[in-house]
């Protein structure tokens, strides 16, 4: 291995080996640690420590870095005491996660690092999303962001790289290609000779490096980081190394060529950098003896600490009220200037009043810039806002998605329209898993807003027509929005805007031209979690919300000798459990009308909610009204037949004979 200073002095190579060192001394200690059962997991990264020690050595303090499970070297060399790493090892509260996660499966802002979840892909997006952000800030950060070889092969992989070539933005895509992922060897992952070949296709620099020789790492990524400041745009690197332990430590390494082993093992980045300094005269035998004595007192006094700190004890109030972030609702009353307006106009008078309020607030979507969005509810937002703030985007959903989480976690707000809720499925990932869980995990809001056109009754096929909320209902952490009223519409989605959590906001494509209503002109909040009560009788509570509660107000039309309740919910999480109690124990019959299929959807827990709380005041079983049991078609005699408005009038005086 041939190492080259360059210009670096005495003192910087000497630094370079401190921060190659510690994560090695760290990780022998642990592997010993395993051996004796005091941990029970750990993902080595033994032989490849060059990559994150230089990433880490070159960016500022203040720079992004969104690390992998075997990127130690990017965490002590953020100087995190190394007594915190070894409680969050342990599940234990001085760690970042309150046990709620594991190993490195975790965030910081306070040191810049944000971790990555089991998925590997979502990181990608999110590193577009802060590096947005700096780009934005005008700031001429830089962004770096680890994956391996096994994860390109990932959309995720595909969407981060094209929009950040796209968007031009200033990140570090660091691939760590270390032969395997877990058992798989690379000549069966994909056929290109090397990945930074990749970038081509992107229209994206990129380069080759020797991830095991440190000085290589650092001296390109210094000049890199140099030319990105001056010339902001993504940079794509492939770190040729090798991972000397297994996947993880109980998978071993029986998979790998022993001939291979051998080979990679002459090729050890510490060794190799020792050797190097030693022959030069830059390392002292003594002082290398002192920096391991120094690294281990530090690893074995943080260790005593760590374990002498109690295990974490189960609070329920604590983990419940995690979730989410604690967001004091703000009332912001309107004046008396109203104009009759369509629904599609209230969502798009919230958002431009939105976005004049929140000067940190970025809308992102398909077709929304110029041409206005598909429904034209963002027409004149760039001559207004500009292109910085209203973002045309790939289709790409998942990323987009994702980097709506970097924009948060670097001081912005995002709003993603997905074109249709129908293509929120490919952006489910990073919802999911992502942004519902990230305040739980490490107490990092995820201020975007996802809204989400939605519905039938416009013959538009299994593809652009479903109303989806029970995908979203059902996952801790995200709030769920879905509005019937253009009033209700606008208050909502600024009360949306405003919460630092994720929501999904659905809006009713049926609805968007179809609906009108007086609405207030000046900006107002209507509080999540607060049904409408749209109509009061005694005889029969009906539960509904979206598009169903219009068709419900329709059969009551018709029918006025039906005395009811009828409760429009507005949103579904949080839900007002408190609304719908009261009125079942008045009416003493509830039935429930949504739009959804009736299996698994939200009418299914609202039904068996009431039956336990409300039993002793039924005079009849919970009824739910819903669509069948099928994806909704296109033609219109069969989607009439799918939805339930032609049962729901049977259905309700059925339940009132009961």
């Amino acid at each position: 291995m041939t190492f080259d200073k360059k210009n670096l002095t005495d003192d910087q190579l000497l630094d370079l080996y401190k921060r190659i060192l510690k994560p090695r001394l760290i990780e022998e200690k642990m592997l010993i640690l395993i051996r004796q059962g005091k941990v029970s997991k750990w993902f080595s990264g033994i032989g490849q420590e060059a990559i994150s020690v230089g990433v880490t050595a070159v960016l500022d303090q203040d720079e992004y870095i969104l690390p992998m499970h075997r990127n130690l070297g990017v965490f002590t060399g953020r100087n995190i005491p190394l007594y915190r790493l070894f409680s969050q090892w342990q599940g234990k509260a001085n760690g970042f996660t309150k046990g709620r996660d594991r190993s490195f499966h975790f965030g910081t802002q306070q040191y810049k690092i944000i971790g990555m979840i089991s998925h590997l892909g979502p990181q990608l997006g999110v590193a577009d999303g802060i590096a947005l952000a700096n780009k934005l800030k005008k700031n001429g950060k830089v962004t770096a962001v680890f994956t391996g070889e096994g994860a390109t092969s990932e959309g995720d992989f595909h969407e981060a790289l094209n929009i950040a070539s796209v968007w031009e933005l200033p990140v570090l895509f660091v691939i760590e290609n270390n032969g395997y992922g877990l058992s798989t060897p690379t000549n069966e992952q994909y056929r290109c000779e090397n990945l930074a070949d990749k970038g081509k296709g992107y229209g994206m620099e990129s380069h080759i490096v020797d991830g095991n020789n440190i000085l290589e790492v650092y001296n390109l990524l210094s000049e890199l980081k140099a030319s990105m400041k001056e010339n902001p745009r993504p940079v794509l690197l492939e770190f040729k190394t090798f991972r000397m332990r297994g996947h993880e430590e109980a998978s071993g390494t029986k998979y790998v060529p022993q001939e291979l082993m051998d080979l990679w093992a002459i090729k050890d980045p510490v060794e190799n950098y020792r050797k190097y300094l030693s022959e030069n005269g830059i390392l002292t035998a003594d002082f290398d003896a002192a920096l391991h004595a120094e690294i281990k007192k530090d690893i074995d006094e943080s260790l005593a600490i760590a374990n002498a700190e109690p295990e974490i004890k189960a609070t329920l109030s604590e983990e419940l009220n995690d979730v989410y972030k604690t967001h004091v609702f703000e009332q912001i009353n309107h004046s008396e200037k109203k104009e009759n307006i369509r629904f599609v106009d209230a969502i798009s008078a919230s958002l431009r009043q939105s976005m004049e309020r929140h000067e940190n607030s970025v809308i992102m979507g398909q077709d929304i810039a110029d041409y206005g969005g598909a429904f034209k509810i963002t027409d004149g937002f760039v001559a207004q806002f500009g292109k910085e703030r209203v973002i045309n985007t790939p289709i790409c959903e998942s990323a987009v998605v994702s980097a709506g989480m970097g924009l948060s976690i670097n001081g912005y707000k995002a709003i993603v329209e997905m074109q249709f809720a129908d293509f929120v499925s490919t952006g489910f990932n990073p919802i999911v898993n992502l942004l519902a869980k990230s305040h739980y995990r490490w107490l990092e809001k995820a201020d975007v807003v996802v809204r989400m056109p939605c519905g039938g009754g416009t013959q538009a096929g299994p593809f652009h027509s479903q109303t989806n909320e029970a995908w979203f209902t059902k996952t801790p952490g995200l709030k769920v929005v879905y509005p019937a009223f253009p009033y209700d519409a606008k208050g909502l989605l600024n009360t949306s805007i405003n919460d630092p959590n994720p929501v999904l906001f659905f809006e009713h494509k049926q609805l968007y031209r179809s609906v009108y209503q007086e609405v207030p002109s000046d900006y107002y909040t209507i509080p999540l979690g607060k049904a409408a009560l749209l109509k009061e009788g005694d005889q029969v509570t009906i539960i509904s919300f979206g598009a169903a509660v219009h068709w419900a107000l329709d059969t009551l039309a018709k029918n006025p000798e039906i005395s009811a309740d009828l409760l429009d919910l507005r949103t579904l999480q949080p839900l007002d459990t408190e609304a719908i109690f009261a009125s079942v124990k008045k009416t003493g019959r509830v039935i429930i009308y949504q739009e959804d299929s009736m299996f698994g959807g939200i009418a299914s827990d609202l039904s068996a909610m009431i039956m336990e709380k409300c039993f002793k005041y039924l005079d009849a079983p919970v009824k739910r009204v819903a669509s069948l049991d099928t994806p909704i078609p296109f033609t219109k005699a069969l989607e009439d037949q799918y939805l339930p408005k032609g049962r729901f009038e049977n259905d309700l005086k059925e339940l009132l004979m009961y």
